[in-house]
Parts: C-alpha cells; structure tokens; sequence
C-alpha cells in the first residue's frame, strides 16, 4: 500500500461512520446468497428493494424506509420473474417504479403501490425481452426519463425507451456490440452523453450511448478493471480492479484520454470486489469491498495528486452488497453526508451506516449541503434521442426550498394521446397486467379489483395435455423458445404486440407459489436424510472395523508375551501362529 500523507486540510477531514442500532435496522431478511457483482439493494426516500432468496424463480422485497425493525418472514414480495434476480435499480425520477433484471433473460418495470406492498407482484408494467443470455446489469438515464439501460451475458448493452405504450418491448432503441467478453460495469456521465464500460477483456471504453460508437479505450496491462465510475463535476474516470500482483487498486483516468491512467494506488490483498461510490457534492469518494467489513472514503480534487485520504470505517461483519440514499433522502440535522446500507448476511441484517460532518450548531450548513440534483427529469427521452445534453436539475437540501428547474418545459413527442387512450389500455390488457396511476393513487380500488372473481368453464379439458410450458410459473402466451431464443439459435417472438396474458385470480397464484415451494423443501428434507442415512451406515460400518482390530491387536498382544519354553505354552503354539496370521490379515499395514 502506497503512503498517505498524515495530513490533508479539509471540512471533511474529521467524518466519521456512525452504525444505526439493531431497532434502526432491518433484521430478519432472506439476503440472496447469488455470486453476482452487483449491489443487491436499492434505496431511495421511501423504499429499500433487497434481493432475496426464492424457489421456484427470482424475487426481491420492497419495505418503506420507515419500517425498521424485524421484517416479517411472509411479507409480499415482487416474484414476476421465473429465475434468480440479479439486479434492482429505482427511478431517480419516480420513488414508485423500479427495475429488475435476472436470469430469465429479460428486464422488467415494476411499480410498486404508495403504501407499499400488501401482496405479491407478479405482473410488470412493462417487460424488456432483447437478450439471449443472463441480463445482469441495470442503469437508469441520469437525467433523461424512461430511458434504461441493460447488459447481459451475451456480450451486448442495449438502450431502452420505456415511454412507449405495449407492455412488452421488444427493439431497444440502440444495441452495443463493441464487447467482446461480459461487461462487468457500467456508468453514466453527469448529462448522460458518454458510457463508460469495463469489460472482462481487461479494455476501459467510453462509448456514445445514442449510436454505440466507440469514444475512447484502453488496455492495460497493469491494471485489471472491474468497476468503473464517473466522477462527475470533475471530468474524470475512476477504476477498481486488480493490479498484476492481485493487490486491489484504484486507478485514476483522463476520459479524453485512456492510453495511460493518472494515477494508480494499490489498496491491499483482498479477492472481493471494490465497489466505488462517489458524492458530486462534496467530492468524496468511498470505496467498499465486497466481503469486507470496512469502508475508506476520500477527497477528490482535480489537481495532482487527484485523491486524498481521508480515514476508514471498520466493522466485524462483512457485507455482500450496498444500496446508498440519494442525497435527497439524508438528514440534514445530523450534518449527514453519505449514507449506506450494507446486507450483512451472516446475521440475515441490512444495517444502516450514516456518515457524519461534527458540528455544533443544530443549523442548516450551507458549506456541507450546496446544490444537489433533485428527483425530477431534465428532458424526455425524445429530446435525449434526437441528441440534447442536460445536466441534472438541482435542488436546495434546505427545508422549505423549492426545485428550480433552468430548463425551458419539455415538448412532448408527437404520438398517441395516453390520456385518451386509457381505455384502450384496459382492453389490451387485463387488470392484473398493468398498473395505471388511478389505481396506484388509490391501494382501496385496487383491492377491489385484486377480488373480483372470474368464473371458468372447466367442462371440458379434453383437448388439454401437459406439456414443458407448465413448468414456468406463468403462462405466457409465446412458447418457452421465445424467452430463450438462443437455445435453438435464432429469434422467435409472438406475433401480437399487445402481448396480453389469459385472466387468472391471485389468491390462485399465490397458493401455486406456496405448494410449489412446499414442494421443494420436502424434496430438500427427503435428500438431506437420504445422505444422513449413508452418513450413519458409513459411521457404524467403520466403528464395527476398528472394534474387530482392537479385539485382535490385544490378543496378539498377550500371546507375544508368553514364553515359549514353558511346556503349555508349546501346546498353543498353533494358536499362535494362526491367530498372528489372522491379525496380518485384518491389518496389512502392520509388518511382520
């Protein structure tokens, strides 16, 4: 590890970490024990989102910020997808709509009601179906809305409009084929007209995110990037990976520029993952290893020697991913700056981690809390498309202020009207489907519509038979090689755009969800004693072996010390022999 300076003279130089108490935290959670590189949670003012453990497809929970405590073992959960979730991202836009990405090869917007979840989710708002293999990573526009972005393992980043009126898109607006190994990350700029990426072939790029073209790149032999992050405000790339030691390391870039980086530190000795945070407001960075229990944060500036260090929080409990509160949500009475949450899976927690400015005064602090980017967009995803660059629109942490927005108010893009056409989405879709406005402003008419009851003509199923499309947990109506196009090598999606699911009541999902899980963990119970059976044969064969070697060693034992002059000792002398001969037998590995 490279030597830091003992001092560095700055506001910050005296933040601290402070933990929140078990009754601040969030206990009782059923973290995802998945190997993917990615954060598993996502916060922001009114809700947290955690990957959890689920049979029989994927899933994730959704509990209001408010809400600490024990979480409740049965609490509702989104489970739409059929395969492990392996990464949750909300709307910086809307504190009411996320989006999730998993194994099932597809990408799905969810909203999720203002009073939180009182049951299952299992219907999207709308799904993204466009790659052929695990999609593992999701990033929302910073500053355009309804634009989302997705990797996967098939080598490819796409680019989503999500503005359109079908539920299930299908052509993302621009596909990047510039990799050719898995993308590990990656990061918007502060207006989002540059990407940059790492990819497992050891290259950094900063690509357009419009057109796919190719801006900058790197390789480097030296470093071994793995996550990647702009440093907004400041013009400058950062990277964590491994250098050719295996020791961790930063390295610092210019993204005009990546044929050598500015500045390459190493960190220490660790395998887990670095994951970089970075705060645009006071210009900290904070540096997480996965599986570690400790954090260093630093000062960034945009003149040698670029990053100070600043201190580090410690703990015992090693964590396996962390969301992070958006400025908006901090507490400003507190002198708060940053603030995590770290899955700690040893003891199934998600534990809040504050950092904190000391000061005295119980007064707003202007110096620590300057202009901030607030939760509205900047432009529509037209106006991003047809090639405008805004920053994001800021806003004042002081209580009482308002958001100012700079900008001039956006032009809708010439299209169908949505508010004329909110019948005709009911007719495409059924209730369950989708999840208008009206009904999420309104949690009492959803119920009432969650109720109704459908009654089905069951007289007769002679036309039905079992085939592998019961096997999914719900029946779509494209086949099962639409959704995993590259098993047979090509494409083949439903005809119809409107994509609509047959009706079906909940209470009946929900009891599918919970034999099928029964299922499963009777199977586990019924394997675990088949293996405690052989174990147990096992044990009692061996403990019968070594009885028969410890009888038959003190028998040859005792007849070794006989003395052979003796005369009725002679007359056992055949005893002797055969008994020696028996013990060599029973035990080879004795010589004679």
């Amino acid at each position: 590890m490279s030597w830091h300076p003992p001092y560095h003279s700055s506001k910050f130089r005296h933040v601290y970490g402070r933990v929140a108490s078990r009754e601040q935290s969030y206990n009782g959670l059923q973290i995802t024990g998945g190997v993917q590189d990615s954060h598993c949670c996502a916060v922001n003012p009114q809700f947290i989102a955690v990957v959890t453990e689920s049979t029989g497809g994927g899933a994730f929970i959704v509990i209001p910020v408010r809400q600490t405590g024990r979480v409740d073992p049965h609490h509702a959960r989104v489970c739409g997808h059929q395969a492990r979730v392996l990464d949750v991202k909300w709307d910086p836009f809307n504190d009411q709509r996320i989006a999730s990405c998993s194994e099932d090869c597809t990408v799905k917007v969810w909203d999720i009601p203002k009073n939180g979840l009182k049951e299952n989710i299992i219907f999207p708002r709308k799904e993204l179906i466009g790659h052929a293999r695990w999609v593992g990573l999701i990033e929302w526009h910073p500053t355009a809305k309804d634009v989302l972005l997705s990797s996967a393992y098939d080598y490819q980043v796409c680019v989503w409009r999500l503005d359109t009126v079908t539920a299930v898109a299908k052509t993302p607006v621009c596909v990047i084929r510039s990799h050719t190994d898995l993308v590990l990350s990656v990061s918007f700029s502060e207006d989002g007209s540059r990407l940059a990426t790492t990819c497992r072939d050891r290259n950094v790029r900063v690509l357009d995110p419009r057109t796919g073209h190719l801006l900058q790149g790197s390789y480097n032999q030296s470093h071994k990037a793995w996550k990647v992050l702009f440093l907004t405000n400041l013009n400058l790339l950062l990277t964590t990976g491994t250098s050719l030691w295996n020791q961790r390391q930063y390295a610092l870039w210019d993204p005009e520029d990546l044929s050598k980086p500015l500045l390459e530190e190493d960190l220490d000795g660790g395998c887990g993952v670095v994951f970089p945070f970075y705060d645009p407001d006071t210009h900290m960075l904070y540096l997480a290893g996965k599986g570690d229990g400790n954090i260093r944060y630093y000062e960034v500036s945009a003149e040698k020697p670029y990053i100070h260090f600043l201190a580090e929080h410690r703990s015992l409990l090693p964590q396996r991913g962390m969301g992070v509160m958006p400025k908006r949500g901090v507490d400003t009475k507190s002198c708060e700056v940053f603030r995590f949450y770290r899955l700690v899976p040893v003891k199934d927690l998600l534990e809040p981690l504050s950092f904190l400015v000391p000061r005295k005064s119980d007064g707003f602090q202007e110096d620590i809390y300057p202009m901030t980017a607030g939760g509205e967009a900047a432009m529509t995803a037209q106006e991003w498309l047809m090639g405008q660059n805004r920053g994001p629109i800021l806003m004042s942490l002081k209580p009482g202020s308002k958001i100012q927005n700079p900008y001039p108010a956006p032009v809708e893009a010439a299209g169908p009207d949505h508010s004329a056409n909110s019948q005709n989405l009911q007719n495409l879709h059924e209730p369950g489907r989708l999840f208008p406005q009206e009904e999420m402003a309104n949690q009492d008419k959803e119920y009432e519509l969650a109720n109704q009851h459908v009654e089905y003509d069951i007289s007769d199923l002679s036309g039905w038979q079992e085939d592998e499309t019961q096997g999914y947990g719900v029946s779509n109506t494209h086949t099962p090689d639409s959704v995993w196009p590259h098993r047979h090598g090509e494409q083949t999606w439903p005809e119809s755009d409107a994509y609509t699911l047959p009706v079906a009541e909940k209470e009946m999902w929900q009891l599918f969800y919970m034999q099928r899980e029964e299922i499963r963990s009777l199977r586990q119970q019924l394997d675990q004693r088949d293996n405690r059976i052989q174990q147990l044969e096992l044990e009692i064969k061996n403990m019968h072996n070594q009885h028969n070697q410890t009888v038959l060693r003190a028998e040859y034992t005792f007849v070794s010390k006989l003395q052979y002059n003796d005369s009725p000792t002679r007359l056992h002398h055949d005893y002797h022999k055969r008994l020696i001969t028996e013990f060599h037998c029973a035990s080879p590995s004795i010589p004679h």
